[in-house]
């Protein structure tokens, strides 16, 4: 091939792959994406399909609230020693530096045949590709009377951050010394496996230094502690003696709200002065009401290449409302990282490219046992195509060996930088 005729020929492979990607290009700003939630999940998503993009990408993010709460280190705020401002981030940037349109509103339908999306406000918008990152549900009805206790402000929750979160804290101020604080845990899963553990050291921690004489009782539906037991034990027993009492097996059926008494499958009743009464949890409401709970009618099965739900086409769910793979956990980190991977996969399908076929996530779960000391799970989880899921790789992660003030700068330094890589 002469000199004249193979820039004739590369001239013209450029010329084409310029056409390629001018196309990509087009299908990419034609396409209208909804992210429906702003927490670890949803706002990831937003941010990085604009990335992904090179912010060709036309993405609108839905979410009620103003800003950004992390329920990652919340129960800080719920034994006292932080405040709600603490793990407060705006969420400003994300259309400021990334063009990502906001609207703070809610979605009360999908309709998946039409390929809109109904706001509580009354407009409907269209859509190309949804993703939808709504949390939990909390499943009231599987506790006889904890509907009617939370609306007598006798029980709460508080396990989404935010108000309820200020509130526990409150009643835990406002409790007698010698008072016991009750928090049932329902059997996994459920979002945020260590939670109620690392809850039970805040406020066991609280106690310690303004009510000496309470007690904190772990009323646990399941067989034995779900994640950290040894390390949450060990702490229990060592910081904590004869304030935190585990009780293994408890699934709580009912409670009165008159007498703050706490009803058991088997066992004999409870009463507890402060009653944290965690229930059975499910995909977020808009994705059960949508259809796509296919899992148990709880979760959400999806494909783990891109996390389009197996119920509905153009819909990828994230997070804790998905069936997760074998020993991945329901977590703000892993939420996180399930954005990433549906963003690429939605901006290589909207291309014409080809989806990452092997992803790997990253996991790291910091759980505060008083005020400074931190212990720590992480893990890391591939992509095994044969079969069609998420597997951790052998022997990466690992779990500390005690608590120590030095991973509870490394928790500060993680939640700082993932709310940079979410919001910033």
């Amino acid at each position: 091939m002469d000199r004249r005729h193979f820039i004739g020929q590369s001239a013209a492979g450029i010329g084409l792959l310029a056409g390629f990607a001018g196309q990509a290009r087009a299908n990419l700003q034609k396409a209208e994406i909804l992210v429906i939630g702003g927490g670890y999940g949803g706002a990831t998503a937003a941010k990085y399909l604009r990335l992904f993009s090179n912010n060709t990408a036309n993405v609108t993010l839905i979410e009620p609230n103003a800003a950004f709460v992390s329920c990652p280190l919340s129960n800080l705020v719920v034994g006292g020693s932080r405040t709600l401002a603490d793990i407060t981030s705006p969420y400003d940037n994300l259309s400021k530096r990334h063009g990502v349109k906001m609207v703070q509103d809610s979605v009360s339908n999908i309709d998946p045949e039409k390929k809109t999306v109904k706001l509580a406000s009354g407009k409907t918008l269209r859509y190309d590709k949804v993703i939808l990152s709504p949390g939990t549900s909390l499943l009231m009805n599987t506790i006889e009377g904890l509907a009617q206790a939370n609306k007598a402000g006798v029980t709460l929750q508080a396990w989404k951050a935010g108000p309820e979160t200020v509130t526990l804290h409150k009643q835990l101020a406002a409790m007698r010394d010698g008072g016991t604080f009750a928090i049932s845990i329902p059997e996994a899963p459920y979002r945020c496996p260590p939670g109620p553990y690392e809850r039970a050291c805040q406020v066991a921690n609280y106690f310690k230094q303004h009510k000496p004489k309470s007690k904190v009782l772990i009323l646990d539906a399941n067989q034995d502690v779900v994640s950290k037991g040894a390390l949450f034990k060990k702490v229990w027993a060592e910081q904590y003696p004869g304030m935190i009492e585990y009780l293994p097996k408890y699934n709580v059926t009912g409670v009165d709200a008159k007498t703050k008494t706490i009803k058991f499958e088997i066992q004999e009743d409870i009463k507890a002065d402060v009653l944290n009464l965690l229930p059975a949890m499910s995909a977020g409401d808009i994705a059960v009401k949508t259809g796509l709970a296919n899992a148990n009618g709880r979760w959400v099965n999806v494909n783990f290449l891109n996390f389009e739900s197996t119920a509905q086409k153009y819909i990828h769910v994230l997070g804790d409302s998905i069936q997760v793979a074998f020993a991945m956990p329901k977590s703000g980190h892993m939420a996180n990282q399930h954005a990433k991977v549906a963003a690429a996969a939605i901006v290589a399908e909207l291309s014409g490219w080809e989806v990452n076929p092997s992803p790997v996530l990253t996991n790291t779960c910091y759980s505060f046992v008083n005020t400074k000391e931190v212990v720590h799970v992480a893990s890391v989880h591939q992509y095994i195509a044969a079969e069609k899921t998420f597997k951790p790789v052998p022997g990466s992660g690992g779990l500390s060996a005690a608590p120590s003030t030095l991973e509870g700068v490394y928790a500060w330094g993680w939640a700082h930088n993932i709310w940079a890589d979410a919001l910033g």
